[in-house]
């Protein structure tokens, strides 16, 4: 048994000291558990609410004693420490109370997105070697015929399953480089990668954000709980003893209804979603006063829409920069610095960031190269795939470890870092260099515009060549005449050779493009 030093020299059992210790007092070790924040929470504030998705609610005391039913029932079933606990659900208490209860009984929890195939489903379950998989009915009428290399547990008839309200788990040691989850990233073809978190990486997540209030927090989420989006502001939330309210599906004026009901301060959403909500035309109607802290990630997020945001939501806005396998982060505080909102921010304290060309060296300072990035929050590997942790990986001259973003960047002369595309996005027409995202930002501009997205695609002549899709609004010019306009505002190399009209452009759930489907679409003739 491991022993733990305190006052005066004697020595307890390090279990038991942990047990004593306040969630203040955790919060201001070298690490702990999330698990142990929550039991700390449920003795300082045993009647506060945890979490809610609006149709049921739990206080800290009942979570920790759910969690507690959880993690028996799993060591009942067999289930041991560091193995796997998959969970296909949508957004709710249930789901969440699952992905906490893995993390007691020392598993790791793994999420996994309902929007993927049942094949890809049932082969990211074998992938992550899971004995035990929970699903909501709707995701178990999906998968129906189809074979679960698992065993199945119904979130609808969870109680049934518990462990009695009085059981106790069996102590489980956990070493910060324990897995915490694993996280499957967004393909659209073949067996998504795991990426395998640590409980060192969270515990950055959670002791890093002190200044950003989440002890008083009201957090709305509404982004579902297998995106590292969901997770940086849900664990830091239930971290710090705040509340959690979950959106089940997300609808940008029921997400203002909850916002005014439960008085929400704090919020992640991905620039889809804003953009969503600030185009209600009644949106100034919501009473959002309570707003102290909102975020974005994960996808572009235009200047005009964060200069948007800045003027009629309340609160403070704070663009985050990064990627799930970690590498580095960058923070925009907008609120701070509404002359970079064209920019993703600085990187954050204890975050390096470098640019490299195609040989792997660091470009010169002001040009523009391949994102690497280092920080105390990165992933250990992608679950099972050697060769692919490899190639993510890109060592310094200093042999310091840097994970490769996938983007296309540079500095600006006050180091703001300023995203030019991802690197796999880049066309390379005639010889030339062209970034998608400079093109959509001219194609954005034209008034009978909504959405739009670039990609490239073969061409004989070229190479690659620009192909752009745009959702159109009502009483629009035809494609014809916006594609004239658009290419007589770009340079002579960018020019757009096609323009397609879509009834809206297909997104993942935290809102990313799938450019790829629109390829595999155009392939097929659909937009011909």
């Amino acid at each position: 048994m491991r022993f733990s030093k305190i006052a005066y020299g004697i020595r307890i059992p390090l279990r038991l000291a942990v047990a004593a210790m306040t969630a203040a007092e955790l919060l201001a070790t070298d690490f702990a558990t999330l698990s142990d924040l929550i039991r700390a929470h449920a003795a300082d504030r045993p009647d506060k609410l945890a979490i809610t998705d609006g149709a049921s609610e739990v206080s800290y005391a009942a979570l920790d004693t759910a969690l507690d039913r959880i993690a028996a029932a799993l060591q009942r079933e067999g289930v041991a420490a560091r193995q796997a606990v998959a969970i296909v659900a949508y957004p709710s208490t249930a789901q969440a109370l699952i992905y906490l209860g893995a993390l007691r009984a020392g598993c790791v929890s793994a999420p996994i997105q309902p929007s993927a195939t049942p094949e890809q489903i049932a082969a990211m379950i074998a992938d992550c070697g899971a004995p035990i998989v929970f699903l909501d009915a709707a995701n178990a009428e999906a998968l129906e015929g189809q074979t679960i290399p698992a065993r199945v547990v119904m979130l609808e008839a969870l109680e049934q399953w518990l462990a009695t309200d009085d059981a106790k788990p069996l102590p489980v040691q956990i070493a910060p480089t324990d897995g915490f989850n694993i996280i499957y990233s967004s393909g659209t073809t073949g067996v998504p990668k795991g990426i395998v978190q640590s409980h060192a990486m969270r515990w950055q997540h959670l002791s890093r954000n002190a200044a950003a209030g989440f002890d008083t927090a009201v957090t709305l989420i509404a982004t579902p709980l297998y995106s590292n989006t969901t997770l940086v502001s849900f664990l830091p939330t239930l971290g710090w003893g705040g509340t959690v309210v979950l959106l089940p599906k997300f609808d940008a004026r029921h997400y203002l209804e909850l916002a005014q009901q439960y008085r929400a301060t704090h919020t992640m959403l991905v620039p889809v979603q804003y953009q969503r909500i600030m185009a209600l035309p009644d949106f100034d109607t919501f009473d959002l006063s309570a707003f102290r802290f909102k975020t974005c990630t994960s996808a572009p997020f235009k200047a005009e829409l964060k200069a948007d945001v800045l003027a009629r939501w309340p609160g403070l806005l704070v663009e985050y920069y990064g990627m799930t396998e970690g590498g580095a982060s960058c923070a925009l505080n907008a609120s701070a610095h509404p002359d970079k909102l064209h920019t993703v921010g600085q990187p954050l304290p204890g975050h390096e960031i470098r640019l490299i060309d195609d040989d792997g060296n660091e470009v010169a300072p002001g040009d523009t190269g391949e994102i690497v990035g280092r920080s105390p929050a990165m992933m250990t590997a992608y679950h099972g795939r050697e060769a692919a942790t490899r190639d993510a990986e890109w060592y310094s001259p200093e042999g310091e470890r840097f994970i490769r973003h996938g983007d296309v960047g540079r500095f600006d002369a006050d180091g703001f870092l300023i995203l030019m595309d991802r690197k796999k996005d880049l066309i390379i027409s005639g010889g030339y260099n062209i970034y998608p995202s400079d093109l959509e930002a001219v194609l954005a501009q034209h008034p009978d515009v909504a959405d739009c997205t670039v990609i490239g695609v073969p061409s004989e002549a070229w190479g690659e060549t620009p192909v752009a899709f745009y959702v159109s609004r009502a009483g629009a010019s035809d494609a014809a005449t916006i594609l004239t306009a658009t290419n007589a505002k770009l340079g002579k190399t960018q020019r757009l050779s096609a323009l397609h009209v879509a009834d809206e452009l297909p997104r993942s759930a935290i809102g990313k493009v799938l450019k790829r489907e629109l390829r595999d679409r155009l392939a097929a003739g659909e937009f011909a």
